[in-house]
């Protein structure tokens, strides 16, 4: 079995959703593995990853709207430490994912027609995050 292992850093934007999934899918191809699987993790706990349509960004912004219902920083959070946008971030992240896991078919990210990687970033203010990306198989 072949495994590679590479971190990667996104800057962020405020509250965004950002396409992750070319910087993924390069380490997939520097892999070199044909059939196996890719395991990626955001370490932090104010960010989450998610699989989404990649065709029609309004899904993306209709979803950072809804989001921001759910978990709206005028809400009373008793956590505030690092502002009123803290505990808002920490209990999105607690409602989406924190790794990935897609199959790797022919050496390609196996996803969808319409499905990318998306790294999205909870916090009102630009942050620099890290992306573990693991890739193993044959």
């Amino acid at each position: 079995m072949l495994q590679l292992q590479k971190t990667l850093t996104v800057d962020t934007r405020p509250k965004s959703i950002h396409n992750v999934t070319s910087m993924v899918a390069d380490v997939v191809r520097e892999s070199g593995i044909s059939t196996g699987l890719c395991v990626v993790f955001v370490r932090h706990t104010s960010a989450s990853l998610l699989i989404q349509e990649n065709a029609d960004p309004s899904v993306l912004a209709d979803l950072e709207r809804w989001m921001q219902h759910l978990a709206p920083e005028t809400r009373r959070w008793e956590h505030d430490d690092e502002g009123p946008d803290d505990m808002p971030a920490h209990a999105r992240c607690a409602i989406t994912r924190t790794s990935e896991t897609i199959p790797v078919t022919q050496g390609s990210l196996a996803l969808g027609t319409w499905q990318g990687l998306y790294l999205w970033e909870h916090r009102a203010h630009a942050h620099r995050r890290q992306l573990v990306v693991h890739v193993m198989g044959l």
